[in-house]
C-alpha cells in the first residue's frame, strides 16, 4: 500500500496565490515579516511588485489592506493566526468588517499543532473572534486540494474572508479531479446512520480514521467535512441530526465559540432531540511540545474522537 501524500495547507495557500496571481492582476499580497513561514514568499518570487512586507505591524497591515480594497484591488493579508485574528482584531473589525471591504485574511499556524512555539502562538480562539464579526466568512480546509480551491473561492467572493491554514503536513483526502468547493457548503465524506462526526481542518482526516475504528465496533459513523464554519451549512447539520440523532464536532480550536458551538446553536434552535459532544481544546491554554504529541494529549486525534462517539452511543 502506497503512503498517503501529506502537504501542509500553508503550502497550499502560497501555491494557490501564485496560481491566482497569474490570472488576476488585481490580486496583491501583504505579509507581516513572515513570508517564509506563511508561504506567501511563493507569490513574492513570481510577482515581486505585488507583494508587500508590512513588517511586524499586523494592525497596520490590516488597515493598509483595507485601503487597497477600497481602491478596487483584492488584497490577501497574511500572518500567523494569533497575530492576524488576535493582535489585529480591532483593525479587522473596524477597518475591514464594519465597511464590509473585500479583504481576504490568510492566517497560518493556527491551533495546537503549531507545536514548539507554545501557548503564545497556538491560537485556538480565532474562529470565535472572526465569527463574531458581522459579514465575515470563516473557513478552514481539510487538505491541500480543498485549501487551494478555498483560496480561489475566497478571491471570487465579494466581502471579507478569514481562512486558517496549518503548519503541519496533513493527508490529502480529496481527489483533484472532479472536486469543487462552495463557500457555506459541507461535504459528506463517509455515510453512516448511528452518529455523525462533523469536523474541520486537520481533524477531518482524524474523523475519517475514527469512523474506521467505530466500524470495527459495529457503529456506523457519518463523516462531514465542514470547511466553512461561517456561514455554517445548517441544512447538512440538521439532516445529520435527524438521521443519526447523535453528533460529535471535531476542531483544533477551543470548544468555546467555534464549530461545536455553531452546531449546537443550530440543533438547539431547531428543537431536535439530538445529543451533541464537542471534541476540541477545553478551557485551557496549550504549551510547547511536538505537534503530534500535543494533538494526542489534547484529545485531537482519531482515538479520542472514537472514544467520545462510542460513549455517546451508550
Amino acid at each position: 500500500m502506497s503512503e498517503v501524500k501529506k502537504i501542509a495547507t500553508r503550502e497550499s495557500y502560497g501555491n494557490a496565490l501564485k496560481e491566482l496571481g497569474a490570472e488576476h492582476e488585481d490580486l496583491i499580497v501583504f505579509d507581516a515579516d513572515l513570508a517564509g513561514a506563511t508561504k506567501t514568499g511563493t507569490f513574492k518570487k513570481a510577482f515581486p511588485g505585488r507583494h508587500f512586507d508590512c513588517g511586524i505591524a499586523e494592525g497596520n497591515m490590516m488597515a493598509v489592506a483595507a485601503g487597497a480594497a477600497s481602491m478596487g484591488l483584492v488584497p490577501f493579508a497574511s500572518s500567523f493566526a494569533m497575530f492576524a485574528a488576535g493582535r489585529a482584531f480591532e483593525q479587522v473589525r473596524n477597518s475591514i468588517g464594519y465597511p464590509h471591504l473585500n479583504v481576504k485574511i490568510g492566517a497560518t499556524h493556527g491551533g495546537i499543532s503549531v507545536g514548539e512555539d507554545g501557548a503564545s502562538h497556538q491560537c485556538c480562539e480565532d474562529f470565535a473572534l472572526m465569527r463574531s464579526i458581522p459579514g465575515m466568512v470563516v473557513m478552514c480546509p481539510a487538505d491541500d486540494v480543498e485549501a487551494r480551491a478555498m483560496v480561489k473561492a475566497a478571491y471570487e467572493h465579494k466581502g471579507p474572508v478569514y481562512m486558517r491554514f496549518g503548519r503541519s503536513a496533513v493527508p490529502v483526502i480529496h481527489e483533484e479531479e472532479g472536486f469543487s468547493f462552495q463557500i457555506g457548503k459541507g461535504e459528506v465524506l463517509r455515510d453512516g446512520t448511528d452518529v455523525a462526526l462533523i469536523a474541520t481542518g486537520l481533524l477531518v482526516a482524524e474523523a475519517l480514521d475514527a469512523a474506521g475504528v467505530l466500524a470495527k465496533q459495529g457503529i456506523s459513523a457519518r463523516v462531514i467535512d465542514m470547511a466553512t464554519i461561517k456561514p455554517l451549512d445548517e441544512a447538512l447539520v440538521l439532516q445529520a441530526a435527524r438521521d443519526c440523532g447523535k453528533l460529535v464536532t471535531c476542531e483544533e480550536h477551543s470548544i468555546i465559540g467555534g464549530l461545536g458551538e455553531a452546531v449546537c446553536g443550530v440543533v438547539a434552535e431547531a428543537g431536535l432531540p439530538c445529543k451533541v459532544r464537542r471534541v476540541g481544546v477545553n478551557d485551557e491554554f496549550g504549551h510547547s511540545g511536538p505537534a503530534g504529541a500535543l494533538l494526542k494529549q489534547f484529545g485531537l486525534c482519531a482515538e479520542h474522537i472514537a472514544e467520545v462517539a462510542a460513549a455517546l452511543m451508550n
